[in-house]
């Protein structure tokens, strides 16, 4: 009985995972994040001012779960150079 209770825990959850995992690919990232528009990215990642020598600029478009994902593996983001990419994933 335990089996079949088991076998019908895991078919109904590993659909909601996989939705899950889809709908975090698929969201959108701003960068900076909405709580920081306007302020500049260091190459550590910290929000800084406008003014910061080496900072970056807004990425001035929202960046997909599955761009950032990539970033994090080695790839660059969309329309971004090498450092400015690594600072955005920092």
């Amino acid at each position: 009985m335990m089996g079949a209770i088991t076998a019908s825990a895991v078919v109904s959850i590993k659909p909601a995972l996989t939705q899950t995992a889809g709908s975090v690919l698929n969201c959108e990232i701003p960068v900076p994040g909405n709580h920081a528009a306007g302020g500049y990215i260091a190459a550590d990642g910290t929000e800084v001012a406008a003014d910061t020598p080496g900072a970056f600029p807004a990425a001035g478009r929202n960046f997909t779960g599955e761009e950032v994902l990539q970033a994090m593996n080695g790839r660059t983001l969309p329309g971004t150079s090498y450092d400015q990419s690594q600072a955005y994933v920092n």
